[in-house]
């Protein structure tokens, strides 16, 4: 661009949102409150507050409908899934520090449907590390994005639950919650097909 060229497409300065460089807030959901940590406008941690991995000494956290409008939609569809719209996380824009295995991991584990679960086998298949099942299990241990990146369904090659750093009672209640809201989605879809 030359001098006295005007930006292309420019937005108007009041119609601009100042992104916070790092803003924290807190949602209540019927399993306790998560932490949200929201840096550059993507999500970086999304804890349960007594979960093991507590977040190294927050501050109080804003009430997130006085956040950024970037904070306003994340802690907005965080309500939405626990409404029941179990596909209300998908878009939510991430940015997660982890070594290559682990955001490969990460990556593999947002792709898998509501509903549906895959084993710790079929992740490290997926990406390519065919006998690094113990591997997955560990990279969804770090996860510091629960339920966004959906570790939860992620199971063994047995069918039992594995771990979850949340608690298994809640990895049992996002799987319960997930096939009772997919499968009544996809009951309203067939009914709507037939009409």
């Amino acid at each position: 661009m030359t001098a006295g060229e005007a930006m292309p497409d420019a937005m108007p300065e009041s119609t601009m949102e100042t992104v916070p460089a790092c803003e924290e807030a807190t949602v209540e959901t019927p399993l306790g409150p998560v932490w949200l940590r929201v840096e550059g406008g993507a999500l970086s941690d999304l804890i349960f507050i007594d979960a093991h991995r507590r977040p190294e000494e927050p501050g109080p956290a804003d009430d997130a409908a006085a956040g950024s409008e970037r904070m306003r939609r994340i802690a907005d569809a965080v309500e939405r899934y626990f409404d029941g719209d179990v596909d209300a996380l998908d878009g939510i824009p991430v940015s997660l520090a982890g070594t290559e295995f682990q955001r490969a991991v990460w990556d593999a584990i947002r792709t898998i449907p509501a509903g549906e679960t895959v084993s710790y086998q079929d992740i490290a298949n997926a990406v390519g590390k065919h006998g690094a099942a113990r591997a997955v299990g560990q990279a969804t241990g770090r996860n510091p994005v629960s339920i966004v990146v959906p570790c939860h369904r992620v199971i063994s090659s047995d069918g039992s639950l594995g771990g979850y750093g949340g608690r298994l009672d809640r990895k049992e209640w996002f799987l319960d919650h997930e096939r009772r809201h997919a499968n009544a989605r996809g009951a309203a879809a067939a009914k709507g097909a037939a009409a």
